[in-house]
């Protein structure tokens, strides 16, 4: 009985070798990127495709084991919700309340160490920032509010408390 279960089993994770979810890959220049209407630096932007676009952007780079299942379901979960949270390629398609808050997320969450995740750096060392890229992302996302504050009327960029 042991060996018939362990045969089904086999044959299960073969089949699902050949069923992948749609990659997060996308041409050309993004539209909605936030650099389109904020400054991103270099060092900002080189921060950012290390540590962050795989999962925030529409575009994923994707590592050599995302073609083993169900690894592969695992990491389109990630990258779904990840840019369910904020895309930056998508950034300036919304609304400008939602832009100030996410940029307060982004702050709030690299100066907590919740991002990037620990279970994207354990396998994407180079996207372990350091205290000074920290600094750098927190910096970025404060002057994208302050942008904004000038661009918008404060009223419109938060939320009212109830």
């Amino acid at each position: 009985m042991f060996k018939k279960i362990m045969l089904v089993l086999l044959a299960a994770l073969v089949v699902i070798q050949f069923i992948h979810p749609k990659k997060n890959t996308s041409e050309g220049p993004q539209p909605n990127y936030i650099g389109n209407n904020y400054a991103v630096p270099t060092d900002v932007k080189s921060i950012l495709v290390k540590a962050c676009n795989d999962c925030h952007s529409n575009n994923t780079r994707y590592p050599w084991y995302a073609k083993i299942q169900p690894v592969d379901w695992w990491l389109n979960t990630h990258v779904l919700d990840g840019k369910k949270e904020i895309n930056f390629d998508e950034f300036s398609n919304r609304a400008p309340r939602y832009q100030y808050r996410k940029m307060e997320e982004v702050i709030e969450m690299v100066k907590e160490r919740e991002m990037p995740l620990k279970s994207y750096t354990w396998t994407h060392k180079d996207a372990r920032l350091t205290s000074i890229e920290r600094e750098k992302m927190t910096g970025w996302a404060q002057s994208v509010m302050d942008a904004m504050k000038v661009k918008y009327p404060v009223d419109s960029l938060i939320r009212p408390k109830r």
